[in-house]
């Protein structure tokens, strides 16, 4: 449970403004504003918001970090497009070259290119290295033939929490094998979860991924966040 969830079921947040509710192919997603604080909310599930954001910075800084020395202007795909905390921390870094990222709410990018999250993510969507893809990750890279440096996928509360069923094939082996495939020789997988996940990184080592580990972030209540790192062989 992240902290922001367990907050919310404590009853420790006011009462909450729906600001926008879409229902999709995916279900029913809602943009809410607590004071200054804009949540994004999928199915009922909170999901983020936009008070913190470390981990989700952690996840882009991580990856960069984890890359082979020498590496010239590494692409970077972002599963998902959330607050717009990772984007945002991408297009900071002069040393990624092109910027993906795959959201498949079509209201989440609305929300980005108009008020009120644009002021979270404006200057990197005008940002000319930033693509956004409106497609579903998992089938994305089942099916895509571009390749990456990076893949930062932060798309559920973690691989044990998925927001609806479809996004389990993510972590599957199956899913797994995708995103090794769409990593170029010596690239990084970087998947941000609410809790840590042994399972998960036995699951990275048997898809063939090397130097797995797992980096937190320290939250108020609870268990700490987690980015989850693991590197396709060189």
């Amino acid at each position: 449970m992240t902290e922001q969830t367990e907050q919310y079921m404590c009853g420790e947040y006011e009462a909450p403004v729906v600001v926008e509710r879409r229902d999709g192919p995916y279900g029913e997603v809602v943009l809410r504003r607590r004071g200054t604080v804009h949540e994004i909310i999928a199915n009922g599930t909170f999901l983020m918001d936009t008070s913190d954001g470390r981990s989700e910075r952690l996840l882009v800084d991580a990856a960069l970090a984890a890359l082979p020395p020498g590496r010239e202007d590494p692409a970077v795909l972002i599963g998902g497009l959330g607050v717009g905390f990772s984007l945002a921390r991408a297009a900071e870094e002069p040393r990624w070259g092109r910027i993906t990222v795959v959201e498949r709410e079509e209201a989440v990018i609305d929300w980005h290119r108009r008020d009120p999250l644009a002021a979270v993510s404006g200057q990197a969507l005008a940002d000319p290295r930033t693509e956004i893809l409106r497609a579903d990750l998992v089938a994305y890279l089942r099916t895509a033939s571009a390749v990456h440096d990076a893949l930062c996928l932060d798309i559920d509360n973690g691989p044990d929490w998925t927001v609806t069923e479809d996004n389990d094939g993510l972590y599957s082996p199956a899913g797994l094998r995708a995103c090794h495939e769409r990593l170029t020789p010596g690239g990084v997988l970087a998947v941000w979860s609410a809790r840590p996940s042994a399972a998960f990184e036995d699951a990275l080592r048997d898809a063939g991924f090397e130097g797995v580990k797992s980096e937190e972030i320290t939250v108020a209540r609870g268990v700490p966040d987690v980015v989850h790192l693991a590197l396709r062989a060189a």
